[in-house]
């Protein structure tokens, strides 16, 4: 079993810059890609970007790419997402999950093994 707990949500101003945190106990999460999503209300989750085992790939949904960067730290068995030029469309909550296999482009959340509670991102205008 993977637990996965993120950080670092919280209320920001449009243009403005978070980043979040997710961090595994439990089993390992270093040989899994690990993914993030996000939810707004009323709307399906939604795929955010995710980040291989390694770290030396990363695959973005287009409604982030150059805004937003995922990266790892194995040794500390965190990933991140750093989030600039905030927009009022990014307020969600979001989700880390690790991914079944090392390597993932899936932006399908049924093919996540393992999910975190989430973390709630406020952008206002």
């Amino acid at each position: 079993q993977v637990q996965l707990v993120e950080s670092g949500g919280g209320f920001v101003q449009a243009g403005g810059s978070l980043r979040l945190s997710c961090t595994a106990s439990g089993r390992t999460v270093k040989t899994r890609a690990v993914g993030w999503f996000r939810q707004a209300p009323g709307k399906e989750r939604e795929f955010v970007g995710v980040i291989s085992w390694t770290g030396a790939n990363t695959y973005y949904a287009n409604s982030v790419k150059d805004r937003f960067t995922i990266s790892r730290d194995t040794a500390e068995n965190t990933v991140y997402l750093q989030m600039n030029g905030l927009e009022f469309e990014d307020t969600a909550v979001y989700y880390c999950a690790a991914y079944q296999n090392p390597y993932s482009r899936s932006a399908d959340p049924a093919e996540y093994e393992f999910w975190g509670q989430g973390t709630q991102v406020t952008v206002s205008t």
